[in-house]
């Protein structure tokens, strides 16, 4: 099925959520593509029910809080969601821009604005744990409950695992982080926050080998020095990062700085009517935040109204002031 709307927004993450409400503010139509099957981008892929605190006027939103609260703001205008699809190519046709699906289906839009985060992401693996996917072994802890009362060991020295070690302490019947260093990639306060519960942390330690049936049941660590230690463990969480690219965006024709691509003071990307915002902009100065991906949704959406409509204003007033 083909689509005609005003404006295509490639991932529907926060910043893109925020943006197709802004957009519907600016009265334009808008559809979202995502590869994702559910809108929220690496919130509700990687950590749906950790609690995020940098977000304005919220002193702490769970992730999946967050996500539902901008699906709802967005959905006052009824965006077209294609969740579960590929963007591929890129092309001009006269004023318009297509964008292909991996599925075959076009959809020609005013502008398109990028909002794709980091892209495509990759877990990366625990060597250890070939063949225990699915079997106890996690990347991410979509659903915290499916973990009461079981030992749960976390590898990872960075803020992903002790957020884990964090999420999950309170319904854990254990908790152990684990980390092949002595020093952590994890913000300083994080780090002390989870010794102050008093969960064990083992570093310089690797996993050797996981043990068990049907599902994992313990883990056998080499430790400095040569000596092991085997522990019981339901649910492994490889928290070791991951790697992402950009896929086929890296093709539509925008300068890359980095897996990022590089805009003006207007979100505005090397090729015309491609804007982008979010993780994946990048200018001097840049700071990666979701209040930073707001605040660049709105300047790239007003800038994209104008462009579609050169006799609407820059500024639309105040949405208090609308209704």
């Amino acid at each position: 099925m083909d689509l005609e709307v005003d404006l295509l927004i490639v991932g529907a993450g926060p910043t893109g959520l925020f943006a197709a409400y802004y957009a519907g503010f600016r009265d334009l139509s808008v559809a979202l593509v995502d590869s994702l099957p559910e809108a929220g981008g690496q919130i509700t892929a990687m950590y749906p029910e950790k609690m995020i605190f940098d977000v304005a006027g919220f002193p702490a939103v769970r992730g999946r809080e967050l996500v539902t609260a901008l699906v709802a703001q967005a959905d006052q205008w009824s965006p077209t969601y294609l969740l579960g699809r590929q963007a591929r190519t890129l092309s001009s046709v006269d004023d318009r821009l297509e964008v292909g699906l991996a599925d075959g289906a076009v959809v020609r839009a005013g502008a398109v604005l990028i909002t794709a985060g980091i892209g495509e992401f990759k877990p990366r693996p625990l060597p250890a744990g070939d063949g225990w996917m699915g079997r106890g072994v996690v990347h991410f802890v979509p659903t915290l409950n499916v973990h009461t009362g079981q030992d749960v060991v976390v590898v990872g020295g960075g803020d992903s695992a002790f957020d884990w070690a964090l999420a999950l302490h309170p319904i854990a019947k254990s908790v152990t982080l684990v980390h092949r260093r002595s020093t952590f990639r994890a913000h300083p306060p994080t780090v002390r926050q989870v010794r102050d519960l008093g969960i064990e942390i083992i570093t310089d330690a690797e996993v050797l080998e996981l043990r068990g049936d049907e599902s994992v049941a313990e883990v056998e660590l080499g430790l400095k020095g040569g000596d092991r230690k085997v522990l019981p463990a339901q649910t492994v969480v490889a928290a070791l990062g991951f790697t992402a690219d950009l896929g086929p965006i890296e093709s539509w024709g925008v300068e890359l700085d980095h897996r990022a691509i590089v805009v003006d003071t207007t979100m505005r990307t090397a090729r015309d009517r491609v804007y982008a915002a979010g993780d994946v902009a990048q200018y001097p100065g840049k700071v990666k935040l979701i209040a930073t991906g707001f605040g660049e949704a709105a300047t790239a959406v007003n800038n994209i109204a104008v462009v579609l409509n050169p006799a609407a204003h820059l500024f639309p007033g105040h949405s208090s002031n609308a209704g």
